[in-house]
């Protein structure tokens, strides 16, 4: 005799998330296992938590294109993560806290260089909505400063993680 098939909508634990869901195991650390607990005594709803903190999506008025204030009248351009702005060979994107970046230009790159390869992304690549709202609102902020002269740049100093070999000062013959 066959078992009536179970309606998984109406049986079982309600869904902890109105979303599109499922299951995955990962192994923690006991410490983190504790902080966890800490946040939530569900560890499912923990782990959301702290990732939504993390990347920022608990704080709707964080944006993906940033204008952090470091002082008096002086501010760095924070951006979200981007597949495409990564894909910008000579760009670097410097990671200060999740999903905030530092763009990087090489020393000597025009400031015009970077608003062209944002041009260039829009109008060739296939991007999805909220990344191409992302890189649109980026290159207008760019053109306006710029054009209004309230562009400067500094320099950052990066160390090395493993020494770089120096030239040999052997006489050559």
């Amino acid at each position: 005799m066959n078992k009536p098939q179970r309606d998984k909508t109406t049986c079982g634990r309600p869904p902890k998330f109105n979303e599109e869901r499922r299951p995955v195991t990962v192994t923690l650390p006991k410490r983190i296992l504790e902080l966890l607990a800490a946040v939530d005594g569900d560890r499912a709803r923990a782990i959301a938590r702290v990732t939504e903190t993390a990347v920022g999506t608990d704080r709707p008025e964080q944006r993906r294109v940033e204008l952090l204030e470091i002082g008096p009248e002086q501010c760095v351009l924070v951006v979200g993560q981007s597949e495409h702005l990564r894909s910008i060979s000579w760009l670097r994107l410097v990671e200060i806290a999740p999903a905030r970046n530092l763009l990087i230009i090489p020393p000597g790159t025009p400031i015009e260089t970077l608003e062209i390869a944002l041009l260039d992304l829009l109008e060739n690549a296939v991007i999805a909505p909220g990344e191409e709202s992302m890189l649109q609102e980026l290159r207008r902020l760019i053109s306006r400063l710029r054009k209004a002269n309230r562009i400067t740049k500094g320099e950052l100093i990066f160390f090395a993680t493993k020494p770089t070999p120096r030239p040999s000062t052997a006489p050559t013959a």
